[in-house]
C-alpha cells in the first residue's frame, strides 16, 4: 500500500479555526431550531427535568465517542478503544486504528453518531415540544462536536473508492494499492 494522501486537520484549519467554526455553528443551529420551532407550536418551555438535562449533556460525548466504534467493533485487533477519566467522573475515549480499514466502513464510523443522535434530538423535540429547548441545546452542541467529523468525510469522500485508511501520529493517511 502506498499513501494516496494524508490529512491532520489540526494543522490544515487549525485549532483556533476549528473551535470557532463549531462554536459558530452551535449558536447558528440553536438559533433557527429554536426560532422555527416557537414558529410551528405554541407550547411552553418548562423547566423541569433539568438535572435530566445536565445527565443528558454530559452524556453527549461518551454516547457519540461509542456510536464511533460501533462500526469497528468487528474489526478485532485492527481498532482498539481506550478509556479515561477526566475530573474522576466524565469518562473520555479515543479510538485508535491499529491496522488499515477501509474507507466506506471509516465514513460510516464518522457519520453514525452524526445521523443517530441528531435523529434522536430532532425527535424529542417533536415528541415533547415543552422540553423542545432541551433538545435544541443537545442538538446545537452535538453537531458542534461533530464538525471534525465531518470535515474527515469531506476529505475522504473524494479519495478513491478502494482505499483504505489509516491513523498516524498526527492525523490519517489514505491508502491505496501501487499501480502496477
Amino acid at each position: 500500500m502506498q499513501c494516496w494522501k494524508s490529512i491532520n486537520i489540526k494543522r490544515q484549519y487549525g485549532y483556533d479555526r476549528i473551535f470557532l467554526l463549531s462554536s459558530f455553528l452551535v449558536f447558528i443551529i440553536f438559533s433557527f431550531t429554536y426560532i422555527g420551532f416557537t414558529f410551528m407550536t405554541d407550547s411552553g418551555a418548562s423547566s423541569e427535568y433539568f438535572l435530566f438535562f445536565l445527565i443528558g449533556f454530559l452524556a453527549v460525548y461518551p454516547v457519540h465517542k461509542f456510536l464511533h466504534y460501533l462500526p469497528l467493533v468487528s474489526q478485532k485487533g485492527r481498532v482498539r478503544l481506550i478509556r479515561t477519566m477526566h475530573f474522576r467522573i466524565i469518562p473520555m475515549f479515543m479510538i485508535r486504528i491499529c491496522e488499515p480499514i477501509g474507507k466506506g466502513r471509516f465514513i460510516f464510523a464518522l457519520l453514525l453518531p452524526f445521523l443517530l443522535l441528531s435523529a434522536v434530538f430532532i425527535s424529542g423535540m417533536l415528541i415533547w415540544p415543552s422540553f423542545a429547548h432541551y433538545f435544541q441545546i443537545l442538538f446545537a452542541y452535538h453537531c458542534g462536536m461533530c464538525v471534525i467529523d465531518l470535515i474527515y468525510v469531506k476529505e475522504l469522500i473524494h479519495s478513491p473508492k478502494k482505499a483504505f485508511i489509516e491513523e498516524v501520529e498526527d492525523g490519517y493517511e489514505i491508502l491505496v494499492a501501487p499501480r502496477v
